[in-house]
């Protein structure tokens, strides 16, 4: 099986069996997104214990790639403190830049391939932006 097909393999599965979809009852940092060029959106939300990730869902709308780069990322956060979470985006960011990375949920290395289509990028990086959008909004609130 080659490389791409592995990948391709991976983003259809979180696509179709995707992880911590849903929303939570209780109080959590809710941020709703959109790709108004393509209509992807998004609402993450995220439980947090002393600074550290303890939970997160989303729901949302979208391709493919949007919806399997939700899915990859809230695995990806579940026990990073803000500041671990805030690193893995910078790093998600390089990668859909070309960069080589690694993450220590490898499943996220499979969207390496979408830095070749520009037109995507904002796809998978939809759901990152949700998690940035979210700890300026912590941060902000912890400051009043």
């Amino acid at each position: 099986m080659q490389l791409d097909d592995l990948y391709r393999r991976v983003i259809m599965d979180h696509y179709k069996n995707p992880r911590n979809r849903g929303q939570f009852e209780n109080d959590s940092v809710h941020v709703d997104l959109n790709n108004p060029t393509c209509g992807d959106r998004i609402t993450l939300q995220l439980k947090l214990q002393d600074g550290v990730v303890e939970a997160a869902k989303f729901l949302g709308e979208g391709c493919s790639i949007s919806m399997a780069s939700a899915s990859m990322m809230t695995e990806a956060i579940k026990g990073k403190s803000l500041d671990e979470a805030l690193q893995m985006a910078d790093q998600f960011s390089a990668l859909m830049q070309g960069e080589p990375a690694e993450f220590e949920y490898e499943d996220i290395e499979a969207l390496s391939g979408v830095s070749k289509f520009p037109a995507r990028i904002k796809c998978a990086t939809l759901a990152w932006n949700a998690l940035r959008k979210g700890v300026v909004q912590v941060r902000t609130e912890s400051n009043e």
